[in-house]
C-alpha cells in the first residue's frame, strides 16, 4: 500500500482482499436477514455470525475492537449503532440494523444494513429506503478526482429534502488492512475542502438516518447510541473502491447486489 495525504492506495491484489473480505460480510448479512423473525434474540444473530466466521476460517473484525464485547453490532429501533447484541427478542414492526465486519487475509470487510422484522409500519419502511437510497447517492460521488466531502453532502441534501435527520456523531472511514483508516467519510455537508479521492482508495460509506433529530447519546455501556428524542434511526453501509471505472461496491454477497429495503 502507499500512502496519499495519510490515505492509503490499494494495488490490485489488495482490493481483492478486501473485496473477499467484503463478500464473507455481505453473505453474513444476508443470512441474518433470513434469520430475523418475531421471536429471535438479538444475540442469536451474534451467534450466526460468529459461526460463519468459524466456517469461513476469518476473525470478526469488532470482537475486542477497542474492547467491543462482540462480532455484530445489532442495533434496534432508537438504536443508531453499536448497539449490543443480548437476550432482547425483536417484535414484529421492529427494525434491526446490523453491522458486520471481518478479517480476511490481513484485510477488513466492513459492511451494514437494516433489516425490518415481520411487518412494519409505513413510516419505519420510508426511513429504511431513504436511508439505503441515501447510501447510493453518496456512492456516486465516489470517483477519482472529487472532493470525499461531496459524499457527505449529497447524502445529506438527499435525505433532509425527504424530511429526515443525518446524524453527526459518527462517519464512514477508509478501510483496509485496518478497520478505521484516513480518509474520514461524513455523511453530511461540512463547509469546508477535503481530500481528493484517488484510484485505489477503498472507503466504507455508511449514513445513519433520524425520524427526528440527529442528535444522539451513549448509553451506560459505553457503546449503544441512541437519538436523542428515541426517534428512530436506519444504517446502511457499503465498502467501495475509487477505481478509474468509477465506484466499485466491495461488499456484495454470493447474491448479488440487491436494494435489501421495502417499497414505502
Amino acid at each position: 500500500m502507499k500512502k496519499y495525504h495519510g490515505a492509503y492506495i490499494k494495488n490490485a491484489r489488495e482490493i481483492g482482499c478486501l473485496r473477499e473480505a467484503d463478500r464473507m460480510v455481505a453473505n453474513i448479512l444476508d443470512a441474518v436477514g433470513d434469520m430475523l423473525k418475531p421471536g429471535v434474540k438479538t444475540r442469536q444473530i451474534n451467534e450466526l455470525a460468529l459461526d460463519m466466521c468459524n466456517d469461513y476460517h476469518v476473525q470478526p473484525a469488532f470482537l475486542g475492537y477497542n474492547g467491543y464485547p462482540f462480532a455484530i453490532c445489532t442495533s434496534v429501533n432508537e438504536e443508531v449503532v453499536h448497539g449490543f447484541p443480548s437476550e432482547r427478542v425483536v417484535e414484529n414492526g421492529d427494525i434491526v440494523s446490523v453491522d458486520m465486519g471481518v478479517v480476511f487475509d490481513g484485510f477488513v470487510g466492513d459492511a451494514a444494513r437494516t433489516f425490518p422484522v415481520g411487518e412494519v409500519s409505513a413510516e419505519a419502511r420510508t426511513l429504511m429506503r431513504v436511508t439505503e437510497e441515501s447510501l447510493y447517492v453518496g456512492i456516486e460521488q465516489a470517483v477519482s478526482g472529487n472532493d470525499v466531502y461531496a459524499i457527505g453532502a449529497a447524502v445529506q441534501a438527499y435525505v433532509e429534502e425527504r424530511g429526515l435527520g443525518v446524524v453527526r456523531r459518527f462517519v464512514g472511514h477508509g478501510v483496509g488492512a485496518h478497520m478505521h483508516e484516513k480518509p474520514e467519510v461524513p455523511n453530511f455537508k461540512t463547509g469546508v475542502r477535503g481530500l481528493t479521492l484517488q484510484n485505489g482508495m477503498v472507503i466504507a460509506i455508511e449514513p445513519m438516518v433520524t425520524q427526528g433529530s440527529y442528535e444522539v447519546d451513549i448509553l451506560d455501556d459505553g457503546w449503544t447510541a441512541v437519538t436523542r428524542d428515541r426517534k428512530w434511526a436506519a444504517h446502511f453501509e457499503h465498502s467501495v473502491a475509487i477505481t478509474p471505472n468509477g465506484p466499485q461496491i466491495l461488499s456484495i454477497s454470493d447474491r448479488g447486489l440487491n436494494r435489501h429495503t421495502i417499497s414505502a
